[in-house]
């Protein structure tokens, strides 16, 4: 029996907190894991549109506003207030969902539970990029085997070996 993802919404005073809090530190774990997707998972050529492009996540429940772009040399996180050219809303539950391939864009985004407001073209752009994910592939690469394997840490030996 396949384990399914519960329904949940964070507390709105967890949201009010984690709103107040400085966004620098969970913006930059957001953009190291897509410099590290970046050419390995998520194809340069296809996400040229978005360099100089600013972005928006917004996670609904846990009061995250993460802001950034995407330069010649990568994402990066933005400071500015410049208003954003793509902003992609949704609860912590829905974006988990994504990532795990147990909801669909298109159904999360005609129920109105994944928002996106600017840029349609970019947030097409966004959308068919991360439906091209083959995150079955990612998955396998992301086994600590398989990461221990690529870093070949001196001293370092995955268990059995």
């Amino acid at each position: 029996m396949e384990r399914k993802l519960p329904a949940f919404t964070l507390p709105a005073r967890l949201a009010a907190l984690v709103g107040r809090l400085p966004q620098l530190p969970p913006t930059l774990g957001l953009v190291t894991a897509l410099n590290l997707a970046l050419d390995r998972v998520l194809p340069r050529d296809q996400l040229e549109p978005l360099l100089g492009k600013r972005l928006l996540v917004v996670v609904s429940d846990a009061g995250l506003r993460l802001r950034f772009a995407l330069g010649p040399r990568g994402f990066r996180p933005v400071f500015d207030r410049q208003a954003e050219d793509l902003r992609i809303s949704a609860t912590l539950r829905d974006f988990i969902a994504l990532a795990l391939r147990e909801e669909d864009p298109d159904t999360l985004f005609f129920s109105r539970r994944l928002l996106m407001e600017g840029d349609t073209e970019l947030g097409l752009l966004v959308k068919n990029t991360l439906d091209a994910v083959d995150w079955d592939a990612l998955a396998e690469r992301l086994r600590p085997r398989q990461v221990l394997e690529r870093l070949r840490l001196p001293g370092v030996r995955p268990h059995g070996t």
